[in-house]
């Protein structure tokens, strides 16, 4: 799934009207969910939150930029939090399935468009920034609103996108592109707060200032406090004391959690704790987490267990919540903090039945779940029975050399596993589209049009989904020889299912990506397809073979105990 946070914060934090019209906007998007609205009076200032699929954001965000021009004139704003203008600051934040350079993407797009369609200036910073000095958020919206006649005669400070020349009513919007921000709170068996921010201090990247052996703070020439660096780097903390808990926190930011994770922080918090006498209970998380944050927390508290870290997804949120103490102080919920688990677009609505509900379903006088779900059933049947091979040869005494191949081995199969078990609603919701967009009128020239475009592009998704479950089966069928090959050899015969299963859900996949194109008119997409299919068919012949050929030698043999 591909989903994108956008974070924009408005110069409107005292009319509720104002703030619904801007609401109205973004929730009018199709695949977009607002997650939160927090107006500040006397910020004057509403920051929301809202998710979605990258094009879907970029167009909420547009709109609600927009709408924001139209209803907020910045003339008469006041308010306690610096700003530059009626949309301040847009950020796009990744946060599954897109990298950081989309982002970076998407922010340009969304800061041509707007300065090209209502006029407004646009600076790009973070991770747009097109110069070092335009990183820093701050140091762009230096002046703030009221400065900007003057800034926009430095010829340093041209916007990014549109002229600089100023706007009264819209002032200028800062767009760009950030890491995602985890609060997270550590909590102590203590009331001082002070202790509690000794260990910040220790933890955040900023560190403390340096002290002589008399305890004075020690300056450099010009008189700035000296600073000894904390350990982490993106961290930001500080101690403090929560009296609805009755006990000391140490608050942390996490402004990029892919180079520094919450599990290593909390497990150093919870050594520096021991070394004050104090013991760490548990943690808390203070609004949503990406879900691989906590993926990453699962697999090294497993593997600190000496345990293979390629389970499923549930197995490893649920090591981490149980590891990291996130049900200390208040229940951790993961279908509500978990960033990804609050946009279902559709749900799961085949892949969540029994297998006794599902083969009733397929069973049906209907043509969809049909064969292109089986095989995509198949495929995740196929990795699931992979990652079991390796898990159970993982810490097996005879397979140390193996050990770290049949790791990784479990953990890409646990992924292909997922992938393809979305791929089995998939490929019903894109056969479904393809009926609808059959069910479209055609009274008119225009109609007429508009329905052979639909088809069109239904057939083409209706292609692709099971062109995408060829190329996971191929690659499920490789996982399984590798599998049958170094795993545990009582294990050998469910390789070779998993080599199997893998190779009917490649062919059964071959099959569908055929038959949908025959309603294609596009030859050069069908020509592409067609190739790439037959490209992926034979490397999926190949796997099959080696599997098989695997498990002819193993099985002649006796096994081993």
């Amino acid at each position: 799934m591909k989903l994108v946070e956008c974070v924009p914060n408005f110069s409107e934090g005292r009319d509720p009207e104002k703030i619904k019209a801007i609401v109205r906007e973004v929730e009018a998007v199709p695949g977009v969910k607002l997650l939160d609205v927090d107006p500040g009076a006397s910020t004057n200032r509403t920051v929301m939150t809202f998710i979605g699929t990258p094009e879907s954001v970029k167009e909420a965000a547009f709109r609600a930029v927009a709408k924001a021009a139209e209803v907020i004139d910045m003339r008469v704003h006041k308010g306690a939090h610096s700003r530059i203008g009626a949309t301040d600051v847009c950020p796009f934040v990744p946060v599954s399935g897109v990298t950081m350079e989309d982002c970076v993407r998407l922010a340009g797009e969304l800061g041509s468009r707007i300065a090209g369609e209502l006029g407004i200036p646009v600076y790009l910073y973070e991770a747009a920034a097109r110069t070092p000095e335009r990183r820093n958020l701050a140091t762009v919206r230096a002046g703030e609103y009221e400065g900007l006649p003057g800034k926009f005669k430095d010829r340093r400070w041209a916007p990014d996108f549109g002229k600089p020349i100023f706007n009264p009513k819209s002032g200028a919007t800062v767009v760009g592109a950030r890491e995602f921000l985890i609060a997270y709170n550590i909590n102590l068996n203590t009331r001082d707060r002070k202790l509690a921010h000794e260990i910040a201090l220790s933890l955040r990247e900023s560190g403390r200032a340096k002290r002589d052996k008399d305890g004075n703070v020690v300056q450099d020439g010009r008189g700035n406090a000296v600073k000894v660096p904390g350990k982490f780097k993106e961290i930001k903390s500080v101690g403090w004391y929560i009296e609805d808990y009755g006990v000391a926190q140490i608050s942390v930011n996490f402004t990029n959690y892919k180079i520094t994770p919450i599990h290593v922080v909390f497990d150093e918090a919870r050594r520096l704790a021991g070394k004050l006498g104090l013991r760490v209970t548990g943690s808390e998380l203070v609004g949503l987490i990406p879900k691989e944050a906590l993926l990453m927390a699962g697999r090294y508290y497993l593997e600190k267990q000496a345990k293979s870290p390629g389970v499923p997804e549930e197995e490893l949120i649920r090591t981490a919540v149980r590891s990291l103490g996130l049900n200390d102080v208040t229940p951790f919920a993961a279908e509500k903090k978990i960033i990804e688990y609050q946009f279902e677009q559709d749900g799961h609505p085949l892949a969540g039945l029994t297998l006794r509900q599902f083969a009733n379903e397929l069973s049906m006088d209907s043509p969809a779940p049909g064969g292109g779900s089986v095989a995509a059933l198949c495929g995740a049947l196929s990795a699931a029975l992979s990652a079991m091979v390796a898990n159970l040869t993982v810490g097996k005494k005879g397979y140390e050399e193996v050990c770290e191949e049949m790791v990784a081995t479990a953990v890409r199969a646990q992924t292909l596993k997922d992938g393809l078990l979305e791929a089995v609603d998939r490929d019903t919701r894109a056969f479904n589209k393809v009926m609808e967009a059959f069910r479209l009128p055609k009274a008119t020239p225009e109609q007429a049009l508009e329905k052979e475009r639909a088809v069109e592009e239904a057939n083409k998704e209706a292609t692709l989904v099971p062109l995408e479950v060829l190329e996971k089966a191929g690659e499920a069928v490789a996982l399984a020889g590798v599998a049958a090959a170094k795993g545990n050899k009582n294990s050998v015969s469910d390789a070779g299912v998993a080599g199997l299963t893998g190779q009917a859900a490649g062919e059964g996949a071959y099959y569908n990506v055929l038959i949908n194109l025959a309603g294609i008119k596009d030859n050069k997409f069908v020509a592409d397809v067609r190739r790439r299919a037959e490209r992926l068919r034979k490397t999926l012949d190949k796997e099959g073979k080696a599997v098989r050929s695997i498990l002819g030698k193993a099985l002649s043999a006796p096994p081993q105990c």
